[in-house]
């Protein structure tokens, strides 16, 4: 059902589309020049810097958070290879434009341009099924509002920003039958990151239930299915094994039954023990609760009602359901983003009213267009909830973007205004100037963004890796920002721990006279190795 689209409709779409992508840009820009981008936007900087170079993938900054240096096995390599951590064929794609522009503030952009675009694409597979012009500019500020697609993208750079608009590009030419468009942004999904071949596995028992385009979804689950499972099991251990001994041992370790740390291994604990599964799926269920309604609350709830976002998000939904962590139900972190594509094209279906064996029919009566203006004011406000739920998880320390405007904390305050941290971060960039472009550094986390295009960079309080050669060596320059967590860890314990540590490495490498203090300002210390 392809509606006529007015122009005075797409000026509307573009306006808020526009107003989007100038807001994060500020606040996304803002955050990484004033210090506050943090460990993984250093790790994908690192990525594409090395392929511009032509080390394609490897990432001293990666190899650092690896099962064997965690644990003290081994140092930090050099070239590492990060496709051994998540399988991100799709970052060559934008290594063309970072090629013009070789700066982390590249990588803001493209995240921001990414989630605005998935808006516009959004509104127009919406217009395939909706004729209310009103309805399906709702649901792209839904998009724009919910939690899950907002806070991360004001966080670090992650491969799955490209997740949603390649999801909604692929349903759209779905509606229009471009089979060949189809297959196209099928691939492009699963080169997004291993994982991602749930979302299109999801899109798959979608036709096959609903029967729309079932001999396609049947391709679409196995394709997806046998990818995965070739890709975790065979290519990626080729590279590390990581993608056994610390994903799937962390993540989903409880259901590993002897030495089989693999998907494989994975899935045959869950199909082995049920009650198990079971349990995981539903518990703490307040948090499991929580974590859905607000997923589902930008749009009002409708995903809660629509068999066809139920199906799509099922498989995705599974990671944070049944995985472990005290982050895995978060809906800050980039992995919730994952989940948000098939809810707002269930919602779609649902204001279509589109037949779905007998499942909208016996649930006709709770359909939300039939409440007119009163259910667009609780949607309305719904949107409002969210972006203020938005707004506080997002000042907190997974992105403080909004750090001007919202302490840390109250009691007791931890804040820093906007020109106070201004002044701080020209400090830290006169000091940066004294590190020669092809030095080896060892940093704080909130500088090592913009010390990461370079071969060997690493987070302190380790100053140790191996080279090319797998050489032991020692970074030539270590920076401190000691202000910055000295701030921060009367709060919290990470940051305490951190400069403890920090503090200490420095006393003991400045009195064994194997670095000296170089420069220091505004409690930022540059330190060289004194064999230099």
């Amino acid at each position: 059902m392809k509606q006529n689209i007015k122009s005075h409709e797409l000026r509307n779409l573009y306006k808020i589309s526009t107003f989007f992508l100038i807001i994060i840009l500020l606040l996304g820009l803002n955050r990484y020049y004033s210090f506050f981008a943090s460990y993984d936007m250093g790790i994908f900087n690192q990525i594409f810097w090395n392929n511009l170079h032509g080390n394609f993938y490897h990432s001293s900054l990666a190899s650092a958070i690896s099962t064997h240096v965690t644990s003290g096995e081994s140092l930090p390599l050099v070239n590492d290879s990060y496709l051994g951590h998540h399988f991100s064929p799709n970052l060559l794609l934008f290594l063309p434009l970072y090629f013009l522009f070789p700066s982390p503030a590249t990588l803001v952009i493209i995240q921001c341009l990414l989630i605005t675009g998935a808006g516009v694409v959004l509104y127009f597979l919406a217009r395939q099924h909706i004729e209310d012009h009103i309805i399906s500019l709702l649901i792209v500020v839904s998009f724009y509002s919910a939690i899950a697609v907002f806070v991360p993208t004001l966080s670090n750079f992650d491969n799955i920003s490209q997740l949603p608009i390649l999801v909604f590009s692929l349903l759209l030419c779905l509606e229009k039958n471009q089979w060949g468009l189809v297959a196209l942004f099928s691939l492009l999904l699963l080169g997004v990151r291993q994982e991602a071949g749930l979302n299109l596995f999801g899109i798959g028992i979608y036709l096959i239930i609903s029967r729309r385009h079932w001999i396609q979804g049947l391709i679409m689950a196995i394709f997806s299915f046998i990818y995965m499972i070739l890709i975790t099991n065979v290519v990626m251990p080729q590279f590390t094994e990581d993608v056994g001994e610390r994903f799937m041992v962390d993540k989903f370790g409880q259901y590993l039954q002897g030495n089989n740390p693999s998907t494989l291994g994975v899935i045959w604990g869950m199909l082995t023990q049920p009650l198990l599964v079971l349990k995981e799926l539903i518990s703490p269920v307040g948090d499991t609760l929580e974590y859905l309604l607000g997923q589902w609350l930008s749009l009002g709830l409708i995903p809660a009602l629509s068999p066809a976002s139920w199906i799509i998000t099922f498989f995705p939904l599974l990671t944070p359901l049944l995985g472990q962590g005290k982050s895995i139900l978060s809906l800050n972190i980039r992995y919730a983003m994952m989940i948000t594509p098939g809810l707002f094209y269930g919602t779609i279906l649902w204001w279509r009213g589109q037949s779905f064996g007998n499942f909208y029919q016996d649930l006709k009566a709770l359909k939300p267009r039939k409440l007119g203006a009163r259910f667009k004011k609780f949607w309305l406000s719904c949107i409002v909830i969210s972006l203020l739920l938005g707004f506080t998880s997002s000042a907190t320390e997974l992105s403080r973007a909004f750090y001007f405007i919202m302490p840390d904390s109250f009691q007791p305050l931890v804040y820093v205004s906007l020109p106070r941290q201004w002044q701080h971060s020209a400090s830290i960039y006169q000091l940066l100037k004294q590190i020669p472009k092809d030095a080896s550094a060892s940093a704080t986390n909130n500088i090592i963004p913009h010390l990461s295009g370079r071969e060997a960079i690493i987070r302190l309080p380790m100053i140790g890796f191996f080279d090319t050669n797998h050489q032991p060596q020692t970074v030539d320059y270590i920076i401190a920002d000691l202000w910055e967590l000295e701030r921060y860890s009367v709060v919290f314990t990470k940051e305490k721990g951190w400069l403890e540590a920090i503090q200490g490495l420095i006393k003991e490498v400045t009195e064994k006279e194997e670095y000296k203090i170089v420069a220091q300002k505004d409690k930022v210390i540059l330190l060289k190795k004194t064999s230099q």
